[in-house]
């Protein structure tokens, strides 16, 4: 019998503080002594997968029922509706096109750093003998990032699931982790217009907007770079009708890669939702920082023991700006 196959699961593999359900898993079987072998490639929860032979995609798909053949297997499932919450995030998560780096905590109190430099140091101009070199300020910041949980509810009985294929089951909680992705880029744009409460809401200059509003932002983000642009859909059809932006090459770029992109060669970003007459342009490697206490939780008490009726799924996130001048916006009015 090979190791996988001797591991004891059980609920107290998810309480482990700091570590996921996989994690543990690993920690009893490692993935690097499979190397080289019919398993290679598999983490140590797809090897368990395997043991109890569960197919959770394609055409030969099990039953959610397969799950809980025995009381073992039975502690594979919230681990399962994890990975496919994320699996959704994924999918449908444009945060990472907007943070610089994601920190991950095990508690729910979180400082984040300040850097801060005087305008005139950006520079680095030359120093002359003997004088003092410009100084760069890093600070714990003065208060804790807000985190927020969001989430969705699975509200069903294990009798109405029981014999679903696990691939449509899949699709239903990919679409929670799309929902979640969509609530937590409102609160990185609601933190870039309204601060995080250490540090205030980026400057917004009243434009058309038009072209010129662009280059003249991209003037005052110096020296940061320029490289994404958010708006709202109604914002975001106000720009596609900027000359400038019906340029060929961008077209080929969007048709090609479904991405859309400015003149000045920044990413393009549509935010469904977002506040009418504003548009920010930033610099993603400067302007935010993204915290997120653990992973995907699950009720996996209840869904271990088939109690599915209300089940929560749920992520906790907060965001933080870094540098104050790596973002600004161009606000106007919105015609009647």
């Amino acid at each position: 019998m090979a190791d996988f196959e001797k591991i004891v699961l059980e609920k107290g593999m998810y309480g482990v503080p700091g570590k996921s359900f996989t994690q543990v898993l690993e920690e009893l079987d490692s993935s690097e002594n499979y190397k080289g072998t019919a398993l290679e490639g598999l983490d140590a929860y797809q090897r368990q997968l395997k043991r109890f032979g569960i197919r959770v995609s394609g055409t030969g798909s099990d039953t959610v029922e397969k799950f809980f053949s025995t009381t073992s297997s039975a502690a594979l499932f919230p681990e399962y509706v994890s990975r496919a919450v994320s699996s959704g995030m994924e999918s449908a998560n444009k945060v990472t096109d907007l943070v610089a780096t994601v920190t991950k905590i095990d508690g729910m109190d979180y400082r984040t750093i300040t850097a801060e430099e005087d305008g005139e140091y950006k520079e680095l101009k030359p120093v002359v003998e003997g004088a003092q070199l410009p100084q760069t300020t890093i600070r714990v910041g003065d208060g804790l990032v807000k985190l927020r949980k969001h989430g969705r509810m699975l509200v069903s009985s294990y009798e109405a699931l029981r014999f679903q294929k696990l691939d449509l089951f899949t699709v239903a909680l990919r679409q929670i982790g799309a929902y979640i992705a969509t609530s937590q880029m409102r609160d990185a744009v609601d933190t870039l217009i309204n601060g995080d409460g250490a540090k205030p809401g980026i400057t917004f200059t009243a434009g058309t907007p038009g072209y010129s509003d662009f280059i003249a932002m991209w003037g005052r983000l110096s020296p940061y770079s320029l490289n994404t642009v958010i708006a709202g859909t109604e914002a975001m059809e106000k720009l596609l009708q900027i000359s400038e932006f019906k340029d060929a090459q961008a077209g080929m770029n969007f048709q090609g890669t479904g991405k859309l992109c400015t003149p000045l060669g920044a990413n393009l970003i549509h935010i469904p939702g977002m506040e009418a007459g504003k548009i920010i342009g930033l610099d993603k490697n400067c302007a935010l920082e993204m915290v997120q206490a653990g992973d995907v939780s699950t009720e996996y008490d209840k869904l271990i023991d088939r109690q599915l009726e209300r089940a929560a799924i749920s992520v906790i996130t907060g965001f933080a700006r870094i540098y104050q001048g790596a973002a600004q916006g161009i606000s106007y009015t919105v015609s009647a």
